[in-house]
């Protein structure tokens, strides 16, 4: 018993300890990165810019100097948000140092219209004379392929693979699962191709749902292959041959086919981009992270110029109320757009979406601020990965909406979800209960029983309404008849191509020339960039957070791969009201 108490007692001092230099180190990094957070740095002459393409890219890079703490590994990796690798790009085309961009290619995918802008931001660069190099010595994944085929050269380590193998998309059924837990998921709609809630109530997907995942899949896919046929000089035939062989698994295949120019190790790369730079093998290279390049100052300062552009940048899903960096909360975003449009000295406002929807309310509410600003200056709709059902909601009012041909769109429906948890609380968990009310419905809606007939109709009304409603605005705004937007609406997803087509979508273009277009519509010669929502305090936040993303980071390690299946039944949990949402997560392998 001494002995025990003892090995207890030695531990928690031992964890006691630990935890005092933990906080000791955290609080002295931290007072450094506030510091030196706003600080400007400079590099030397022969640099290598490095874009490190595998990672997650948010559309705006935050300026919290504590964003790319990882408090679990204890590692700080800022991520430089896509506006600042744009803007590096273009700053390192005429900065002397800068010889040239090697891309490090990773295993997480940043989206294929990020992809797109990535690629535009890429060939601009190279238009300056200067050298582009893509290289992976993992796994080169699909998009960082694409991304790469935009390089003067690809190379990958002998061992490396490239996984070129087509689209496909997967969708998780968890009706069975469901039924097996004793949860009914009760579900009001309104469109034909509105799958959003497939997942609950089918085990395999719908004849609609089936179409339109192949159609949008395969205009995608048709893209990326053009793209790649122009960029490497492969004809599209032999491209999905090498696609249905999988030729590019093993790093010879991926060598011979064409797929990359050369098979490298880490060593065999530096030596490389030194004569690429014109450097001798004992000259030195430097390679420049991309967030430390953010820092480094325009060689030609700009002049201040009194007219704004306003650039919105509306990331996530849109949910009722003020939200947080991580969705579009409408009561906030209201207010950010109406401060915007009543600003004089904002001559035009860009909004970013990157959204797959959400709350149909809160859409409406963007939504009547985005159409007052329209008729007071030009509103100009940059679409990112995702701008689908509410997504597009609020894009509907823009001037001109822009989109890139991979970007996800459309899903115009609605639909209304209610899980009934009855028979799970009861028979599996023992839980019964009982409701005391004043009038037939006064519990409604309810999750522990079935919706009776008087509470369906009352939300199948609903739904018809805001439907009707959402293809009015979008008819508004698209200039065409409601038939017309009803025959392309009814919940179906369209790809960025596609969407331009049927008249969803005006022009290609990413953030940057949504940007220029702003500029144009509003006359401007000139103009200063304010980017919004501002974020809050970073210190404040960070220990806001501090709790949630110890939670979150230890579930996501212990979750794994299941981690997906997690989020899609939590979201059953966190619907409230009707939701104009796109069906499922979509990932495009």
């Amino acid at each position: 018993m001494k002995n025990f108490l003892k090995y207890v007692l030695a531990t928690i001092t031992g964890i006691i300890i630990v935890s005092i230099l933990f906080m000791v180190v955290m609080l002295a990094s931290l007072s450094v990165m506030m510091v030196s957070g706003d600080k400007t740095t400079s590099i030397t002459d022969n640099s290598v810019l490095v874009l490190k393409a595998g990672v997650n890219i948010p559309d705006k890079g935050s300026k919290n100097p504590y964003s790319g703490i990882d408090i679990i590994n204890m590692t700080v990796t800022p991520a430089p948000g896509l506006n600042e690798i744009l803007q590096n790009l273009k700053k390192a085309a005429s900065d002397d140092k800068v010889k040239g961009v090697l891309i490090e290619n990773g295993m997480i995918p940043p989206g294929w219209a990020t992809t797109e802008e990535l690629r535009d931001g890429l060939k601009k660069f190279r238009e300056s004379g200067k050298f582009v190099i893509a290289w992976s010595d993992y796994l080169m994944i699909q998009e960082g392929y694409y991304l790469s085929a935009a390089a003067d050269k690809i190379y990958i380590n002998p061992s490396s693979t490239v996984d070129f193998k087509g689209l496909s998309g997967e969708i998780l059924f968890y009706k069975k699962a469901l039924e097996k837990l004793g949860v009914e998921v009760q579900v009001i709609r309104h469109g034909k191709f509105k799958g959003a809630v497939e997942p609950y109530i089918l085990d395999r997907l719908s004849p609609e749902n089936r179409e339109q995942i192949l159609t949008y899949v395969g205009s995608i896919w048709s893209h990326v292959l053009n793209n790649i046929s122009a960029d490497r000089g492969i004809p599209v035939e032999k491209l999905n041959s090498i696609a249905d062989n999988l030729t590019g698994y093993v790093a010879q295949g991926a060598f011979e086919s064409g797929l990359v120019d050369g098979l490298l190790y880490h060593d065999q790369l530096i030596d490389t981009l030194k004569v690429r730079s014109g450097l001798t093998p004992d000259d030195k290279i430097a390679l420049v992270p991309m967030h430390k390049y953010t820092k480094v100052p325009e060689s030609k300062k700009t002049p201040f110029q009194k007219n704004k552009i306003s650039v919105v940048y509306a990331s996530g899903s849109i949910v009722n109320g003020k939200g947080n960096e991580n969705n579009i909360g409408g009561d906030a975003f209201r207010d950010v757009i109406r401060k915007e449009r009543k600003d004089s000295t904002v001559k035009a406002i860009v909004l970013r979406v990157n959204s797959r929807g959400g709350s149909a309310i809160a859409s409406d509410m963007i939504w009547r601020e985005l159409e007052l600003a329209a008729k007071d200056k030009p509103v100009v709709i940059s679409m990112g990965n995702y701008a689908a059902s509410g997504g597009y909601f609020i894009a509907a009012p823009g001037t001109k909406v822009m989109a890139s041909p991979t970007t996800i769109t459309g899903s115009i429906g609605v639909f209304g979800l209610i899980p009934n948890t009855g028979k799970l609380m009861e028979q599996k968990l023992g839980v019964t209960y009982e409701t005391v009310e004043t009038n037939s419905n006064s519990d409604f809606p309810s999750v522990y029983r079935s919706m009776n007939t008087v509470e369906k109709e009352a939300m199948q009304r609903s739904i018809e309404v805001i439907y009707s409603d959402f293809v009015n605005k979008v008819s508004a705004g698209r200039k065409m008849t409601f038939n017309e937007v009803d025959s392309i609406a009814q919940g179906r997803v369209w790809s960025g191509s596609d969407a331009m087509r049927i008249g969803l979508v005006d022009s290609f273009g990413g953030l940057t020339d949504a940007v220029a277009e702003a500029g144009r519509l509003a006359g401007l010669e000139a103009w200063s960039l304010r980017e919004l929502p501002v974020s809050e305090d970073p210190f404040l936040k960070m220990i806001s957070q501090f709790g949630a993303e110890i939670k979150n980071k230890i579930l996501k390690n212990e979750l794994g791969e299941f981690e997906r299946i997690f989020d899609d039944l939590r979201e059953i949990r966190d619907f409230s009201g009707i939701q104009a949402r796109l069906p499922y997560y979509i990932e495009l392998h």
